[in-house]
């Protein structure tokens, strides 16, 4: 009996039967770096001066963590030869681990290592997770279960600064980190109790590294899988960049209180939620080519107006809807580019999912510098850096979309 689609009550794939408690453990496997980046920010400061350190040795361990996420990403084509599951429960162990390593960690120099070692392990939930629902569904039902997850998972950036910022006066830093261990010991259950095996045992690649190396040539060497892993990474990035710049374009430039910053910054996650919804409803009607073509043109064309306001002098009531516009269009890209990027390598998704992670996490460590390039007095960069990818993002789903 298939699963249900919570939305529409109806079977997610009629080959791939996807139960619902999946959809919810892939979500949190998903949802691991928001939740060990956001919860632990406002602790920054209680952190330097417990250890004594400068500001920017603290910084360094969201820099090692993010360095772990995307050197993780690789445990994706090693799961093409030895299956998902394997991989996957020894990423999620390493994760609980390393976060109770974390809340023990007697040193700054200390923590930044095994936040890399978290970031490593979380990692294969992230890139596992996906390859899974390529797996066990393809096209429009694949695109409707990433919304879904995206749905769920998507909550983590809005909740986990709450949550880190009203639990740190009560418990501390460090008890922060033991929540997050106690998040990765649930994944570790979920992987374990809930989850099975997708990759079939005959399609696992019984050959040598080379053989790996070959596939890996392969996947780059499909224009298609190229083309939409171009459009999910620099879709992210449009997003990435604005997080980014956010602080001081919200409070230095529009001069929003730390408050109102909160609400701008929730208004528009809570914005690409409900657009990922819409995109879940909708995908098997319109399908996700078109939804994607969409998606990146209004992210191109509202990027450009948030550019033209930030040259003429930004306007708080003019650029507050444009970045919201902005960033709800994304939910019509990442899900539907993600799938029709894996669709494209399904026999080798651990490998697909893998490239599309690494590229994601890269740019992202790319575009975050650039934003802030002319200082905090101007939303220039922040505008150009936004336009710039979704530029290339509209540009790379025409690639694909070529004959």
């Amino acid at each position: 009996m298939p699963s249900r689609d919570p939305f529409t009550l109806t079977p997610i794939s009629p080959t791939a039967p996807f139960p619902i408690s999946w959809l919810w453990v892939l979500a949190l496997l998903t949802a691991v770096g928001p939740l060990s980046v956001d919860m632990y920010l406002p602790d920054f400061p209680a952190m330097t001066a417990e250890f004594g350190a400068a500001p920017s040795a603290t910084q360094v361990t969201l820099m090692t963590f993010m360095v772990g996420m995307a050197t993780g990403q690789l445990v994706g084509p090693l799961s093409d030869r030895w299956g998902r599951r394997p991989l996957l429960l020894m990423g999620t162990v390493l994760c609980t681990a390393a976060g109770a390593a974390c809340a023990l960690a007697p040193s700054v120099g200390l923590l930044a290592v095994f936040r890399f070692l978290q970031g490593f392990g979380g990692a294969a939930g992230v890139v596992l997770s996906r390859a899974m629902v390529s797996d066990r569904a393809e096209g429009a039902a694949a695109a409707r279960i990433f919304s879904l997850m995206m749905i769920i998972n998507g909550a983590a950036p809005i909740v986990a600064p709450l949550i880190g910022g009203g639990l740190s006066g009560l418990i501390g830093w460090r008890g922060v980190f033991w929540i997050l261990t106690a998040l990765a010991v649930v994944m570790v259950l979920g992987a374990t109790f809930v989850l099975s095996e997708t990759h079939p045992a005959s399609g696992h690649s019984k050959a040598s590294r080379a053989n790996t190396l070959r596939e890996g040539e392969n996947v780059l060497g499909n224009r298609h899988y190229v083309g939409y892993t171009l459009a999910f990474a620099f879709g992210f990035s449009v997003m990435f960049a604005f997080i980014s710049a956010s602080p001081f374009v919200l409070q230095t430039i529009l001069g929003l209180s730390t408050v109102g910053n909160g609400i701008a910054v929730a208004a528009n996650a809570f914005g690409l939620l409900a657009m990922n919804a819409v995109n879940a409803r909708i995908v098997g009607r319109f399908g996700q080519r078109r939804l994607l073509t969409t998606g990146t043109a209004l992210m191109a064309v509202f990027s450009s107006l948030v550019l033209v306001d930030a040259v003429a002098g930004p306007t708080i009531w003019v650029m507050l809807p444009l970045l919201w516009c902005t960033v709800t269009s994304l939910g019509l890209v990442v899900a539907n580019a993600t799938s029709l990027a894996l669709d494209q390598v399904r026999r080798v998704a651990g490998t697909g999912s893998a490239v599309l992670g690494l590229l994601q996490y890269s740019l992202a460590a790319i575009v975050s510098p650039l934003v802030g390039l002319a200082g905090s007095a101007t939303a220039v960069p922040m505008a150009i850096t936004m336009t710039a990818c979704a530029l290339v993002a509209v540009g790379a789903v025409q690639l694909a979309r070529s004959p």
